[in-house]
This record gives C-alpha cells, structure tokens and sequence, in this order.
C-alpha cells in the first residue's frame, strides 16, 4: 500500500514538473517530470521509492538548463 500512495504522490509532481518545464521550455524539470512519472514501476521498496522521488524532486532545484 505504500508504494501506491508513493506512486500517485510523485506521479502528481511529475506532471507538474512536466508541464512547467514544457510550458517554461526548461530541460530538466521535463525530464525530472517524466522520470518521476516512470520510475516507480521499476523500483520496488518503499525506501528506495522515497530516496529516488527526493532526488529527482531536488534535481531541477540543483540543474539549471
């Protein structure tokens, strides 16, 4: 169950991330967007799910192009 609840919550940031870089044509939040979108279906674990989804919700903050 926890791993849903992670999924839908960085699902949401990932169409976020997603829209604001396609709106604002920013390259790395559009990738981070589409990764968080994704990765989920290839990481088992609940810890691994919260680590990669807080790296890649950091990743625009820290890349800047």
């Amino acid at each position: 169950m926890n791993n849903l609840g992670w999924g839908l919550v960085t699902g949401a940031f990932g169409m976020a991330y997603f829209i604001y870089g396609k709106r604002q044509q920013r390259f790395a939040p559009l990738i981070a967007g589409m990764l968080l979108c994704v990765y989920p279906y290839f990481v088992h674990g609940t810890v691994w799910l919260a680590l990669v989804g807080l790296v890649l919700l950091a990743t625009p903050f820290v890349l800047d192009f």
